[in-house]
């Protein structure tokens, strides 16, 4: 209804509806509700009130606070996560208090800014003095301090491409691939078949599809790719073989398009991490606009990017402490490339596999893999104890990024370079990012399927992605550098992947501790 009926896009729709995702979250006479999986019926004679509907302190205080932590990055999560912050603020609660604001954020998925920045906007926003509480960023900025079009090239250099992280952005001030489609604009949805079905609006075409709502699986994640046996006689010193895992961007692929014109950019402020650099969603779009002559929105389902979109290639590696044994691999473009880059020693074979599609256009994709393996293979060679639960990784990324991560009981430690920062408070958000994306996936993350290829794990709690509440301290540690900036985000990615999986002794499988 409120995004349908009354054309109000800053409640965003990421998990249509699972009710899982916490950005359609608005306030229902002050108390924080999931729109998507509320009947109309139960708000009527109630007051129902959005990110657009807060008070004017409200929102500046606010989207100031997300700005100077680098709480936002491409924006789809911010509004709900603001309105939920608000209603509890408006019920008295204290968010300056970790376990309050975490038990808040349990709600909610946020895949870009690792959960801590917008802990540390929450105490930033309630706390007058920002020493006494340990959750306000360090370093922060007040907004008028920043310099905006700094901040934006440091965006767009992590994200690859246009990304502003502003005000407007932490309240859904932005237009996404779904939004700004002109009145009168039909929508389409694919069916459990694959039809396409459309209608006046999406409950319309939901109803025609016949809408299947994905579950949670018993079926338990296994890796689709068996260990290689080494040679008669002999055993690997390190095995390692990954399983399938959703990149769960939050924003589902979407488009509009009119007749003969161009599709809308489904990429809108970023935050896919490179999963939807080649979505089919635009030309999905165009071409059903020719089609039926007439305006057109496409929207894939949390279901359908489960899928259909993406996912890194799973391998199954064995080798020798001298770098010599066999990686075998999904069939992916340019995955033997990468992997002989760091491990020219191994032999690579590529495999077919049932399953999603297989993309190297994820964050560092095969090659954190191949970095992990490399890792514990100099820590072979260098005696250090398999099972110390400390552990440091190093590397420098193919473009010029250097990261080092320590992974202790105390929390991830990270120190990086790479090149001019611009804007120190975004380049902490997209490294404290890596660093959550690369924990969880080492300890948490996976996704079932099928010996079919069937993909069973379609809701977005089934994928294993690690909770405010799960997510250990990142501190970041930023050096100086008149060099040209470079991404960093691959670079954290890996180490801490490497210095994660090793301070979890380099076992066999990931993830380590689902």
């Amino acid at each position: 209804m409120l995004r349908d009926r009354l054309g109000i896009e800053t409640v965003l729709d990421g998990c249509s509806p699972q009710g899982q995702c916490g950005c359609c979250t608005v306030l229902v006479d002050d108390a924080p509700r999931v729109a998507c999986v509320t009947p109309a019926r139960r708000v009527a004679g109630r007051h129902v009130t959005t990110a657009a509907g807060l008070s004017a302190a409200e929102q500046q205080r606010w989207s100031d606070a997300f700005v100077a932590c680098g709480a936002t990055q491409c924006g789809f999560c911010t509004p709900g996560i603001v309105c939920r912050f608000v209603g509890h603020e408006r019920r008295g609660a204290d968010l300056s208090d970790r376990a309050t604001v975490d038990k808040a954020l349990a709600a909610h998925l946020c895949r870009c800014t690792g959960w801590q920045t917008i802990r540390e906007a929450a105490a930033h926003a309630t706390v007058r003095d920002a020493a006494a509480t340990s959750l306000v960023a360090s370093p922060s900025a007040d907004v008028s301090e920043r310099d905006a079009t700094a901040a934006a090239r440091r965006a767009s250099i992590e994200t690859g491409g246009p990304q502003q992280s502003v005000p407007a952005s932490v309240l859904g001030g932005f237009d996404f691939g779904a939004d700004g489609a002109p009145p009168g604009t039909l929508t389409a949805i694919t069916g459990p078949t694959g039809d396409w079905h459309t209608a006046e609006n999406l409950t319309e075409a939901r109803r025609k599809a016949s809408k299947v709502q994905g579950r949670r699986t018993t079926l338990e994640p296994t890796p689709p790719i068996s260990i290689p046996e080494p040679p008669p006689g002999t055993q690997w010193d390190i095995q390692l073989a990954t399983c399938w895992t959703e990149p769960a961007y939050l924003e589902t692929d979407a488009a509009w398009c009119e007749p003969g014109g161009e599709p809308s950019d489904p990429l809108a402020n970023g935050g896919a991490f490179g999963g939807k650099t080649a979505s089919p969603v635009r030309e999905e779009a165009r071409q059903l606009a020719n089609d039926l002559g007439h305006p057109i929105r496409v929207l894939w389902s949390r279901e359908d990017t489960v899928r259909r979109g993406p996912k890194r290639p799973p391998l199954a590696a064995g080798l020798s402490t001298n770098g010599t044994g066999i990686i075998r691999v999904a069939r992916t473009p340019g995955v033997t490339e990468v992997l002989r880059s760091v491990l020219p020693a191994a032999e690579v074979v590529e495999v077919d596999t049932l399953g999603p599609p297989t993309s190297m256009d994820l964050r560092a994709a095969v090659w954190a893999e191949a970095q992990m393996l490399a890792a514990a293979l100099e820590r072979l060679r260098t005696g250090a104890p398999p099972e110390a639960a400390t552990a440091t990784a190093e590397l420098t990324s193919p473009e010029g990024a250097t990261a080092r991560a320590t992974v202790s009981p105390d929390g991830i430690d990270v120190h990086i370079n790479a090149g001019n920062p611009l804007d120190v408070v975004t380049l902490r958000s997209y490294a404290i990012g890596a660093s959550h994306m690369a924990w969880s996936w080492v300890t948490s993350e996976a996704l079932a399927v099928d010996a079919e290829g069937g993909v069973h794990d379609l809701t977005i709690r089934s994928f294993g992605i690690a909770r405010s509440a799960d997510t250990p301290r990142i501190e970041v540690t930023i050096e100086p550098s008149h060099r040209p900036p470079v991404p960093a985000g691959n670079a954290v990615f890996a180490a801490v992947a490497a210095a994660a999986w090793l301070s979890r002794g380099a076992p066999a499988q990931l993830p380590t501790g689902r």
